[in-house]
């Protein structure tokens, strides 16, 4: 298996995971909070698109799906556009309100589209790649791309827990 099918196999596993997390809810089921400090399944779903988003796309140099596809006015929401929920607060979390699943995964699908036109033409080589030297040691592409998918992980995994806990109640 070389680089590119590792790197797509996992985002692939992400987008498996965001599917099973929200196809079938409802609106209420998308915002509910299972207490007032916690995220919903909408914010998290939303959150983990919106940072592969951002992060893929900056090291793509790309545009982001979100402003280059206007989903930005699609999902309506009362945020910057370069918002992509690092730092939100209770309040912030509730603004984030979905009416449908298929808005996140319509927005996933296109993110992870353009993650694979990304990723499926690295090799090891092009994962050296210094992408950021705010941090010491500067951030390689390939600890950013894993960086991303651990965060996306993460998100999925708790927001297929928030709804095995809805289902349960």
């Amino acid at each position: 298996m070389n680089v590119a099918d590792l790197l797509v196999d996992g985002f692939g596993r992400v987008r498996e995971h965001v599917h099973a997390a929200v196809e079938g809810l409802t609106a209420e089921q998308l915002r509910t909070r299972l207490d007032d400090e916690a995220n919903s399944i909408a914010w998290l779903v939303w959150h983990l698109t919106r940072v592969q988003d951002d992060h893929v796309a900056g090291v793509a140099g790309t545009e982001q799906v979100w402003t280059g596809q206007d989903w930005l006015s699609r999902f309506g929401l009362p945020f910057p556009a370069g918002d992509t929920g690092y730092g939100h607060r209770p309040a912030d979390v509730e603004a984030v309100r979905v009416d449908r699943p298929d808005l996140l995964t319509g927005y996933y699908d296109a993110v992870h589209e353009q993650t694979l036109r990304f990723v499926e033409g690295l090799d090891g080589q092009a994962l050296d790649r210094i992408v950021d030297e705010a941090w010491d040691p500067p951030v390689s592409l390939g600890v950013r791309l894993i960086s991303v998918l651990d965060d996306d992980i993460q998100h999925a995994g708790q927001a297929m827990f928030v709804r095995g806990v809805l289902e349960r109640r």
